[in-house]
C-alpha cells in the first residue's frame, strides 16, 4: 500500500487495477493501471455468492439473482452516467465501453444491472447527462434507458414490459 497526494491510499489487487481509498471518507473507487482499448475485456467474473435480494455490493442476474462479485475488488466499481465499463452478466466479463487511460477511475451505470436497488443515491459523477436520483432501470424512462448497454436481464424486463 502506498499513501500518495490529497489522503488517497493506493493498493494494487490485480496487475491492471488499484483500490483507491480516501483516509477521510472512507470511500473506495477501482483505478486502472493500464491502458485499454474500446471494447476490450479487462476481467471475468463470476458469483461469490447469490442472494435473493440485492445489497448495496450486488449485481442483478435473474429476478431473485443478485451476485456477490468474485473478484471482490470488482466491488468498487462505482456508478456514473457516463459509464467507461459494462458487467456482461451473461458471459461473466466486464469489458470497455470506451478507451480508457492509466490512472481512470472505473465506472458503471449501475441501472444497467440493476431493476430495481436496494437503496437509492443522489448521483455526483457530474455527466453532462447526469440522471440525478439513481434506483434502478424500472425508474428511468424508456428513451433515457435504450441510450445505454444494457444487462440481458434488464433487455428482457424491458421486452416484458
Amino acid at each position: 500500500m502506498q499513501k500518495t497526494e490529497k489522503n488517497i491510499i493506493k493498493k494494487r489487487v490485480a496487475p491492471f487495477a488499484e483500490v483507491w481509498e480516501c483516509s477521510v471518507t472512507q470511500s473506495k473507487s477501482l483505478h486502472t493501471t493500464a491502458e485499454f482499448e474500446d471494447g476490450q475485456i479487462i476481467a471475468n467474473f463470476s458469483p461469490k455468492e447469490i442472494l435473493d435480494s440485492p445489497s448495496y455490493l450486488t449485481v442483478q442476474i435473474g429476478e431473485h439473482q443478485h451476485i456477490m462479485l468474485d473478484p471482490e475488488f470488482l466491488q468498487y466499481i462505482n456508478h456514473s452516467c457516463a459509464p467507461n465499463v459494462f458487467f456482461d452478466t451473461k458471459n461473466r466479463i466486464l469489458i470497455t465501453l470506451r478507451k480508457i487511460e492509466i490512472g481512470e477511475e472505473l465506472k458503471f451505470f449501475y441501472p444497467s444491472t440493476e431493476w430495481s436497488m436496494d437503496r437509492g443515491f443522489n448521483c455526483i459523477c457530474q455527466s453532462e447527462n447526469c440522471l440525478g436520483y439513481i434506483q434502478g432501470a424500472a425508474h428511468i424512462p424508456l428513451n433515457i434507458l435504450t441510450k445505454y448497454k444494457l444487462s440481458q436481464y434488464i433487455q428482457q424486463k424491458l421486452n416484458g414490459l
